[in-house]
């Protein structure tokens, strides 16, 4: 402050008396101080610290910490591309040398800088990085904070992408999305079944108000804006937003190869007969699990009018039913009367 007092007063024009020749300039360093540094630069630098294995873990994780705050903002997002930031992030993902905890933190990045991004979203695309997210979803080799956060960055890839859902058969990400079902940690089965009812969800063209700062049709309570330049790909292009018919695919038929069963069948699976969970497997049911199936299997059956099988009806009636049975009204599991009228019938008939 100093600095800056001796700079204004040095340079200040008198009442009186001649006018000063030359000026000095001002420490860019004060500029810095005063005004801050552009978010593109605090970016570049957050990035150097966190890929800088001389650095010591917790300033790394900081530096991330710092980088996924920035990209909140979806410009910031957007100059991920520009700046060239996308691949050592990347990179990161698929090092041997990276810890769990740094893993966890990059993964925190991507899915926030994808989030309602289609621009970001192709960005990263064009990057091949659905075997490497998939891969953050083992549980062999990732906590379970790990895995609930590639959820999270895989879901920021495929919502309303129907580019990167066509990737998933031949990256095996049917399958892994069915293993993770069964996961140990409830929070990455809520966040898997979750993500299986935004991508079946139905989305036409038609849907899609292609004003910017408009709305675009989403499954969340507060819908996304619209932004001209990141959203260019869906103004030009509405379809490529459109996901359910690939995800009711998906769900009726095994499209990869040497998997056996249909998603839906381990979808059922997973609500009648749940995998223990928690640190001793000591709990069988979730309510939020619970009402995210129910909620994919009206959806399949109403609004991408999908059928049940007759082993399937009668799996599903036998839990179902019991539950109207013995609780009434009271467990609809997040559905209104008229919702589950509709499913019990597409179940009964």
């Amino acid at each position: 402050m100093q600095s800056l007092l001796r700079w204004s007063v040095e340079n200040s024009t008198p009442s009186t008396g001649p006018t000063p020749t030359t000026t000095n300039k001002l420490d860019p360093g004060i500029i810095d101080h005063i005004l801050g540094k552009p978010d593109a630069q605090l970016m570049r630098e957050a990035l150097i610290v966190g890929i800088d294995e001389r650095q010591t873990e917790d300033d790394r994780l900081q530096a991330f910490d710092d980088l996924e705050m920035l990209v909140q903002n979806i410009d910031n997002a957007n100059d991920l591309e520009k700046l060239g930031l996308w691949q050592p992030l990347h990179n990161l993902l698929q090092s041997p040398n990276t810890t769990d905890n740094l893993k966890m933190q990059t993964l925190w990045i991507i899915g926030t800088a994808l989030q309602n991004n289609p621009a970001a979203q192709l960005a990263y695309l064009d990057l091949d990085p659905l075997s490497t997210l998939l891969k953050s979803l083992s549980p062999t080799s990732n906590s379970a904070e790990t895995r609930s956060r590639a959820l999270y960055a895989l879901s920021g890839l495929l919502k309303l992408n129907a580019a990167a859902v066509q990737q998933m058969d031949v990256a095996g990400g049917w399958n892994a999305l069915k293993i993770c079902l069964e996961d140990s940690e409830i929070r990455v089965r809520r966040k898997t079944t979750f993500l299986l009812n935004t991508l079946l969800l139905p989305t036409s063209p038609s849907q899609v108000n292609l004003q910017p700062n408009m709305s675009l049709p989403t499954s969340e309570t507060a819908p996304p804006q619209i932004h001209a330049n990141s959203h260019a790909s869906m103004l030009s292009d509405p379809s490529s937003v459109s996901t359910s018919a690939l995800t009711l695919s998906a769900l009726q038929n095994c499209t990869e190869e040497g998997q056996e069963g249909f998603l839906l069948d381990a979808l059922i699976s997973a609500l009648v007969e749940p995998v223990p969970f928690g640190v001793d497997g000591e709990m069988e049911k979730d309510e939020e699990f619970q009402e995210n199936v129910i909620r994919i299997l009206y959806t399949f059956a109403t609004s991408c009018n999908g059928a049940f099988s007759v082993v399937q009806k009668r799996s599903l009636w036998g839990f179902l039913g019991g539950v109207t049975t013995t609780q009434g009204e009271e467990s609809n599991f997040g559905l209104t009367s008229g919702e589950w009228e509709e499913l019990t019938g597409a179940v009964r008939s």
